[in-house]
């Protein structure tokens, strides 16, 4: 073979020597693809140089990367929104809980207080001291001598009102129970959806890349022989 006979490259229309002559069908598909995408009239029937097929391939290569790194970033972006949605609605459901009417906060505060221990040791206090009182001082003739039927009274009817107040907070409390447990369903249930996204989204991008990082390792071979080739000769 003479190594002064050259060719026209069908896609630059320059001359390169035959050595460096390829012919379109032994191109891959996807470098193909994107030869042609510069040049829609070269077929696989057409010649080029091997400079040029590797200037594609390279510029195959980093057409890859650069989507890939595009994919993940994508990818970041609706994690970290879906993160700020969940965090929005945990949100949301405290400001829906909180809202309370005047009688709802009186109740609450009134439960509140009736079951600590500040009332225990105050009520105590009080009921001793009228004891004290009308049996000490006023001699058990002041106005609720023994058995106190005044004081009976008073805590009977100090009971009568706190109960219904009682149940009222407690009510109010179950209420926001089962809102918070329907709430927490809802963000558990659509942490779940998004988890199996993420997941669908990660099996499809490893399989993606393995596809193509063999692909890419085809076209670094046929590179590689190609300068294997070249040397020899």
């Amino acid at each position: 073979m003479d190594t002064n006979t050259t060719f026209i490259s069908d896609i630059s229309k320059k001359e390169f020597p035959v050595a460096d002559k390829v012919s379109g069908k032994t191109i891959r598909n996807p470098i193909l693809a994107l030869i042609q995408k510069d040049y829609p009239d070269f077929s696989s029937d057409e010649f080029l140089s091997i400079g040029e097929l590797n200037l594609y391939r390279e510029k195959y290569i980093s057409n890859y990367l650069l989507v890939e790194i595009g994919e993940l970033s994508n990818l970041e972006a609706k994690v970290i929104g879906s993160l700020e949605e969940d965090r929005s609605l945990v949100s949301t459901v405290e400001e829906e809980i909180g809202v309370r009417t005047f009688g709802q906060v009186i109740a609450d505060k009134v439960a509140a207080f009736g079951g600590s221990w500040k009332f225990i040791i105050l009520f105590g206090v009080f009921i001793v001291l009228w004891i004290l009182a009308n049996i000490y001082i006023l001699m058990n003739k002041g106005f609720d001598p023994y058995p106190f039927i005044l004081l009976n009274l008073i805590l009977s009817c100090l009971a009568a009102l706190q109960a219904p107040v009682i149940m009222m907070s407690q009510n109010r409390q179950e209420e926001k129970d089962r809102e918070r447990a329907k709430k927490d369903y809802m963000i558990n249930l659509k942490s779940e959806l998004e988890i199996r996204m993420l997941h669908e989204k990660l099996d499809h991008l490893i399989m993606h890349q393995q596809e193509e990082l063999i692909e890419i390792q085809k076209v670094q071979i046929e590179m590689m022989n190609d300068i294997l080739t070249r040397i020899s000769k």
